[in-house]
């Protein structure tokens, strides 16, 4: 399985302008092989081939004074930029074939070096580098100073070089987990936990514990208030409106962070705790519609379900989703009578044909746990995600009936 780790870069004035010629030469191969293929499309001809667009956008173009600056930076980050357009172009085919999970992919788009995000990648044909004082040495850019939070388990395949729009840069690193060494981290459990996510707190769990909800986003709304104004004051264009943009900018990436951490801490502590996990298949994009959208985003649960999956997936755990429609919050898990909708701000309810007295969010995560329970005998085995892409950074670790995980 292959994982990324996120460590903070601080680069000097020089190593930022190389830094930045670099986005800039990426970004153009990048549109050129987008503008090439467009072109072919328009002219019904057959699209170029990554072999051709190499060959005319990278090796030719250097030998023209138009881009002859393309030699200033290393070679590999242009080829990674055509792969880029290449994996654009095969997702958006596969989109519209249908072959595609997930919303559908538009054609790939012109980038623009006002884009938030600037990045260039590093294979190991690169010849990068992490030095003895453990500086990350690239090509044509020098030793660059890396914060090391902690340190890498096993030697990285590729870096990705990242600037965000809050004007900080970070090298992504990925890694191939080591099987043995995860189970070894994780070792197995008997437990098994239901989860219900809400927004008064952020998740319960079957057991009765429940977990406030930081609400990182409502915490900064004074301070992003302030910043804003004060940015639709300053002149369009001018140096005062870039400081201002950039302070916009750092408030959000500061509730971002500490969302992400909270989202790490809590789900490696249940990976940790629990072989078993379940939780509700929540629909984001439709709650995200009501009136209580700003909450919803707030609290992250599509982000947190997403590390819960492939946490699991890494350490041997099991995760169920159970469907979206299930009754949990309407139905006794003691005598398993549904009683029917109740409004939100119903919090407790007693069961008309037992008369237990429920915790609405308790007595939900206690039906997601059966729920999901019943999903696995009805397959016959452990329900497990697939596979699960690199992640732009894992703070610790990763499931539900026990019995023999894959690894």
């Amino acid at each position: 399985m292959q994982l990324r780790y996120a460590f903070r870069l601080y680069p000097d004035a020089a190593q930022q302008a190389a830094l930045a010629r670099a986005f800039g030469c990426a970004r153009v191969v990048f549109n050129d092989a987008v503008r090439a293929r467009e072109d072919a499309r328009r002219a019904g001809q057959p699209f170029p081939t990554a072999g051709q667009l190499s060959r005319k956008l990278i090796t030719e173009a250097k030998r023209t004074p138009e881009r002859s600056w393309l030699g200033e930076v290393s070679a590999v980050i242009l080829q990674q930029s055509l792969r880029d357009a290449e994996t654009a172009y095969r997702n958006f085919f596969a989109s519209l074939k249908g072959n595609r999970r997930g919303p559908k992919v538009g054609p790939p788009r012109f980038k623009s070096r006002k884009d938030a995000r600037q990045s260039v990648r590093f294979t190991a044909n690169a010849r990068w580098n992490i030095t003895d004082h453990g500086r990350l040495n690239l090509p044509k850019i020098g030793a660059v100073k890396v914060k090391w939070s902690r340190t890498l388990p096993a030697t990285p395949t590729s870096v990705t070089v990242i600037k965000d729009a809050a004007g900080r840069f970070f090298a992504s690193f990925v890694i191939d987990t080591d099987p043995a060494a995860d189970a070894a981290r994780m070792p197995e459990t008997d437990r098994t936990i239901g989860i219900d996510l809400g927004l008064t707190h952020f998740a319960v769990l079957s057991d009765g514990t429940k977990i406030d909800s930081p609400r990182f986003l409502r915490r900064a709304e004074k301070q992003l208030k302030k910043a804003q104004k004060a940015l639709s004051r300053k002149q369009k264009g001018s140096r005062n409106r870039t400081k201002a943009r950039l302070k916009v900018a750092r408030t959000h990436a500061k509730v971002a962070d500490a969302r992400r951490e909270f989202h790490h801490q809590l789900s490696t502590k249940l990976i940790r705790e629990n072989q078993g996990i379940a939780v509700e298949d929540l629909s984001v994009k439709g709650l995200a519609r009501t009136r209580l959208a700003k909450s919803v985003h707030d609290a992250g649960w599509a982000s947190f379900i997403s590390m819960l999956e492939y946490k699991a997936e890494r350490y041997g755990r099991t995760l169920v989703k159970i469907g979206r429609f299930t009754p949990t919050s309407q139905t006794c898990h003691a005598c398993g009578a549904v009683d029917g909708p109740k409004p939100l701000n119903v919090r407790e309810w007693t069961c008309t044909a037992c008369g237990t007295v429920h915790d609405r969010d308790t007595n939900a995560a206690i039906n997601v746990k059966t729920a999901a329970g019943q999903a696995v005998s009805a397959c016959g085995a452990p329900v497990r995600p697939g596979a699960i892409p690199a992640q732009r950074e894992e703070t610790g670790s990763h499931g539900f009936p026990t019995g023999n995980p894959a690894a």
